[in-house]
């Protein structure tokens, strides 16, 4: 892992190094602002904070991760967020993938991390036929190469850029594809039970996380290198969900909330309620 010297923060700013370019607008701040108090809703809400723990921050390149790093370290800077982190990119090897983007964006600012290289993508391209999305399998291999990294750095939890509207979708795809009701959790323990995987930008609304990023000019890397688009099925619940937000403003926020406000006896699964036990009152 590369931990270079920390410049010092900017005075002017009064932030973290990586917030020293931003806008100093209203308009900025506000944002800024909007999306700390989301993510801390979110870690307090689900407890995802232990003083002292060290925390692996995936980095993709893409606006998400760098968000959510930036917002990470905006926290911990100002003391309300006691935890060590590591910033983490798996280069997986697709074609011309730009090596030197976030090497030198980390350690310009001195932010403790580690590049890995794996390469996956002929992995993916062996195993699926050609004009197939790779993105599931793909994601697969990442996740499982981002465990590995976060039980030798040491790490608690594995900490994943997804946002509301990811969370929103996951949610419609299941509904409509899988018969089921799931999204995206806040938090959970890996299938081994060794580490946590936390998304605390679970609140953070996606429109609101490609305003940041594009203030504060983060050097993008695409996700669509390898020529293959996430699915189908994805797209549309996206498309929806935008026309929806559209002609009802506001109701994303309303439906990310109305997954945590759940009445399991106005639904139907007798594993979540006691239907059988429900009974009227015996007259004398």
């Amino acid at each position: 892992m590369e931990n270079p010297a920390r410049p010092a923060e900017d005075a002017d700013t009064g932030a973290h190094p990586i917030y020293a370019q931003a806008p100093r607008s209203v308009e900025f701040n506000k944002l800024r602002k909007r999306l700390i108090r989301n993510m801390r809703e979110a870690l307090d809400k689900f407890a995802m904070v232990r003083p002292g723990d060290r925390w692996l921050v995936a980095l993709s390149g893409g606006k998400d991760s760098y968000g959510l790093l930036a917002l990470l370290l905006d926290l911990k800077w100002r003391g309300l967020l006691p935890v060590e982190l590591v910033a983490c990119n798996l280069d997986q090897g697709q074609p011309n993938f730009p090596k030197h983007i976030l090497p030198e964006f980390l350690a310009g600012l001195g932010i403790a991390h580690r590049i890995e290289f794996r390469d996956t993508y002929s992995v993916v391209t062996d195993k699926l036929p050609q004009g197939a999305t790779y993105c599931s399998l793909c994601s697969r291999l990442r996740r499982g190469n981002l465990y590995r990294i976060a039980r030798e750095e040491g790490c608690s939890a594995l900490v994943l850029g997804h946002h509301r509207d990811d969370s929103l979708e996951t949610f419609f795809m299941n509904l409509f594809h899988g018969g089921k009701l799931a999204a995206m959790p806040p938090k959970l323990v890996n299938d081994e039970g060794d580490l946590e995987v936390l998304r605390p930008m679970i609140y953070c609304a996606e429109e609101d996380l490609q305003r940041f990023s594009d203030a504060m000019a983060f050097p993008i890397i695409p996700c669509d290198l390898c020529g293959s688009q996430d699915g189908l099925e994805r797209n549309a619940m996206k498309a929806m969900l935008a026309d929806m937000e559209k002609r009802m403003p506001g109701r994303k926020d309303v439906m990310i909330r109305a997954l945590g406000n759940i009445n399991a006896s106005h639904m139907l699964d007798p594993r979540l309620f006691d239907f059988a036990g429900l009974s009227i009152a015996q007259k004398d």
